[in-house]
């Protein structure tokens, strides 16, 4: 299959993953409908950082994924749904986890009711590294348990099953992709990288974070983007849970020395307790194993991670991008 003319779908394409996914699909000559969450500032999100040239070529479709009508006629004469849309915040999810509920479990439900009643071609449903929670064998493969450590990994965990059992039970082409810690232009200020850079790029000289111990498996956004293509071209993986990993893991106390070498070396770090995960709930080891995308479809990162770190650097210095974020500020 080819996405060539292909009418597709992305929710949460106001958002970070999605808006590149929306760049790429764009590339790949698709018809894109862009399912942006409905506020009253009619704001679509990072799609209104587009070009107009670019904007022209989406279909921008306003609504919520909790609202099943709204989902079915956002669906109408699609052929393939690349499902982003959730509440992600880990911190968040500890206090309204009722939200969580309703938007990553109610959400992937509309998704995938409206997907097999309107015969969807095709059906991707994005899930998350912190479903295995911290790692008991490395690297995480597909098969490892799953973990709910926090209400949003319960909620990702249930979302998943959900999927699956549209799968199982009807047929329905589905994939299930779970990216591991993507990062780069666009991301959440409640995200690692983002929450160093903009302390080092508004000039302080020592950056508030939580536990510096725990590693993650951070995959360039580009490439994230390009996996969710390649898995929605790949009929094998239909029925299967898909890793995008890129099978190497860094602790967190090394990414931010990292950002500080390419910033500003005389910053310090400083930990600060409203920042740290209760001791269940953290997640200590995220490393993922890529085997099953990569000899499925020949996927492999093709953005490092000092090459990565300096593009999203480059991407923050813009001062119409820096002042969008709140540094200081725990942005939960």
């Amino acid at each position: 299959m080819r996405l060539k003319g292909k009418k597709v779908l992305v929710t949460g394409a106001d958002g970070f993953i999605g808006s590149h996914l929306v760049e790429r699909l764009l590339e790949e000559g698709a018809e894109v409908r862009a399912f942006c969450y409905y506020n009253s500032f009619n704001s679509w999100g990072w799609l209104d950082s587009f070009p107009k040239e670019t904007l022209q070529k989406i279909d921008v479709f306003t609504g919520d994924v909790r609202d099943s009508n709204g989902v079915r006629t956002a669906m109408k004469g699609i052929d393939i749904v690349y499902h982003l849309a959730a509440l992600i915040a880990i911190p968040y999810s500890y206090h309204s986890p009722e939200a969580y509920v309703d938007t990553n479990v109610k959400g992937t439900l509309n998704i995938v009711q409206a997907a097999k009643d309107l015969g969807v071609e095709r059906v991707l449903v994005t899930s998350t590294s912190e479903v295995y929670g911290t790692a008991q064998y490395i690297p995480i493969d597909e098969k490892h348990p799953r973990q709910g450590q926090s209400p949003y990994s319960a909620t990702k965990i249930g979302a998943d099953c959900i999927a699956e059992s549209f799968y199982r039970s009807f047929d329905l082409p589905l994939t299930i992709v779970r990216p591991f810690n993507t990062f780069g232009p666009r991301q959440s200020a409640r995200a690692i990288i983002p929450t160093i850079i903009t302390q080092l790029l508004n000039g302080f000289e020592s950056i508030k974070l939580g536990d510096l111990t725990p590693t993650r498996d951070l995959v360039y956004v580009k490439d994230t983007a390009r996996g969710f293509v390649e898995i929605s071209l790949c009929d094998e993986l239909i029925g299967h849970d898909v890793n995008i990993a890129t099978k190497t893991e860094i602790a967190i106390g090394d990414l931010a020395h990292e950002l500080i070498r390419q910033i500003n070396p005389n910053a310090t770090i400083e930990q600060e307790s409203q920042r740290l995960r209760p001791e269940k709930s953290e997640v200590f080891r995220l490393y993922g194993d890529n085997s099953k995308l990569l000899e499925a479809t020949g996927w492999s990162p093709e953005t490092d991670l000092t090459t990565g770190l300096k593009h999203t650097i480059e991407w923050f210095k813009n001062p119409d991008n820096l002042r969008q974020y709140k540094a200081g500020i725990y942005n939960i």
